[in-house]
């Protein structure tokens, strides 16, 4: 059977999408740790340049492909400022943000400062402005990052602090620091950004650490009306993007208005990724460190359990070694200081339980900026959760082969 291009691109993704959630675990395993050795490397990345969304008729974007932004050194691009992303179903109890001057895997010397801070059972917010995309929609750009109320889903006039709220399947909303952002420029702090927004700076440092605490239930658990067949149902994430792409479009349908395409760096914590493993975190990094294919990303294969019926508590962290580590300890504490002892302990106790994942990123010299998606991996990139074997990548061929009759 001949079929016509608009029925094969159609079919694809789904098709892709079921391709990788066939027996996905075969190829994984659940593990106490998952890491990520040799993070980071010297390469470059587009910037917006210029922004115009007076109206959908005229709304372009470009980026400065004359001067590409140069980046290198451990853990860069992650290295950078990053905003921090959360989609339901989940419920935020506490969040932190820590940093050290230095910190390997394993010290017991050292000591860690935070940063920033959220419970809400106190309502204490330090250094956190809670956002999301509630803003005017521009057709190029998507909804404007804006001020949310305290439910977490309605727009606000002003900074107000998140209430103990639990997010639905789709509903999503941005932490940034509180420290406001020069006006948008080019040569001003935080470069060029949509404008109106209230724009603030991310969360930055070579060596950090990002913790939660936090319930992910199931959707069909909680009283509502969410649609099954919806995009993001009951996947719940939390994941971490260089914080110029949220102030530019988190979610454009032109790739020219996001830094995401060129490599600008996206961290995904924990991630639920298909409905056949909603209990399962996998962790994702979207750079060009040896890989081709941002959408797909650098994958752990190994993953974290979700227990809907239970309060986690963990997060990640960016060691000066280049080793980061992403781990659930019911251990995890979120003092005003904290020790590296204290840090490496709640990890060797979850490996002691579960052992861990490691996946060693390529060494790279210089990697240009090269785009190979058009939108951001949480906007719909397809990616194959699994090793391409067996009858998954025998169906990714055959559907490759009918692209090619087309």
């Amino acid at each position: 059977m001949r079929f016509t291009r608009s029925v094969t691109t159609g079919l694809l993704p789904s098709l892709l999408y079921l391709a990788a959630s066939i027996d996905a675990s075969k190829y994984s395993s659940e593990y106490g740790l998952v890491q990520f050795a040799n993070l980071g490397y010297s390469g470059t990345y587009y910037k917006v340049k210029s922004i115009d969304s007076s109206s959908d008729d005229s709304c372009t974007c470009e980026l400065n492909r004359d001067e590409p932004y140069s980046f290198s050194g451990t853990n860069a691009p992650l290295d950078e400022e990053l905003s921090v992303h959360i989609r339901g179903p989940l419920n935020l109890q506490k969040f932190a943000y820590y940093t050290s001057d230095s910190y390997s895997y394993g010290d017991t010397s050292g000591n860690w400062s935070r940063l920033a801070y959220y419970d809400s059972e106190s309502g204490t917010a330090d250094n956190v402005t809670f956002l999301a995309n509630v803003g005017k929609n521009i057709t190029c750009l998507g909804k404007a990052l804006d001020y949310i109320d305290s439910d977490g889903i309605s727009a606000a006039d002003s900074s107000t602090v998140l209430g103990n709220v639990t997010l639905e399947s789709n509903e999503e909303f941005t932490i940034m620091s509180n420290i406001s952002c020069e006006d948008s420029g080019w040569d001003n702090d935080c470069g060029v950004y949509r404008k109106g927004i209230p724009a603030y700076h991310g969360y930055g440092g070579e060596v950090k650490m990002f913790l939660f605490k936090f319930r992910a239930p199931l959707q069909s658990d909680l009283d509502s009306s969410v649609d099954e067949d919806s995009t993001s149902y009951d996947l719940s994430a939390i994941w971490l993007l260089n914080a110029n792409i949220p102030r530019t479009a988190q979610y454009p349908t032109n790739g020219n208005c996001s830094s995401w395409n060129s490599g600008g760096g996206e961290f995904d914590i924990f991630e639920t990724m298909n409905s056949t493993e909603n209990r399962h975190f996998y962790s994702t990094i979207h750079d060009f460190q040896g890989i081709g294919d941002i959408g797909t990303g650098i994958q752990n294969y190994g993953y974290l359990e979700r227990t809907p019926d239970s309060v986690m508590m963990g997060g990640v962290v960016f060691g000066s070694d280049g080793v980061v580590s992403v781990f659930l300890s019911n251990s995890t504490t979120f003092d005003s200081d904290l020790s590296s002892s204290d840090v490496s302990s709640w990890m060797s106790a979850v490996v002691s339980a579960d052992e861990e994942k490691v996946e060693t990123l390529a060494t790279i010299a210089v990697a240009s900026s090269t785009t190979t998606s058009s939108s951001s991996s949480k906007g719909g990139a397809v990616r194959l959760l699994t090793e391409p074997k067996g009858f998954q990548w025998k169906l990714v061929s055959v559907l490759l082969g009918l692209l090619a009759m087309v």
